[in-house]
């Protein structure tokens, strides 16, 4: 029986085959994932509008996993989305790189990326490209 907080076999399976260095990504429902992530192993857990959070979804992921970088979508705009501030607060320390949408596409298409993740998160700019780094 499993007591942490990632049970989806899944994901704990291709988080098992990152090493150091590789990425992954947690997107928002907005998020072209098909498209837009190359050969990463996909996984689509949308439940319902809203369900589960991309937030959500990244603390399972640091229970199982430890990242050492982020890199988010920045808008055109210029404007820092509220979740990012959510990032921060759950990742402390870690350091976030805003990039802009095509240079985030290109990011996600990187044979780096082995895993890709599509929520039910209903806000726009909550996606969030992970770094694997060392236990």
């Amino acid at each position: 029986m499993l007591t942490g907080k990632l049970i989806h076999p899944e994901i704990m399976r291709v988080l098992s085959l990152c090493g150091h260095g590789d990425k992954v990504l947690i997107a928002d429902g907005n998020y072209p994932l098909a498209a837009k992530s190359g050969e990463a192993e996909k996984v689509f857990l949308g439940l319902t509008p809203g369900l589960p959070t991309v937030t959500d979804v990244l603390e399972a992921a640091m229970s199982a996993c430890n990242f050492e970088k982020m890199e988010v979508m920045q808008p055109e705009d210029g404007s820092t989305p509220e979740i990012f501030g959510e990032f921060e607060k759950l990742m402390p320390g870690v350091p976030m790189e805003k990039l802009g949408r095509w240079e985030f596409y290109d990011a996600c298409g990187e044979k780096t990326l082995c895993l890709a993740i599509s929520t039910g998160e209903g806000r726009t700019f909550a996606n969030v490209l992970l770094t694997v780094g060392c236990a």
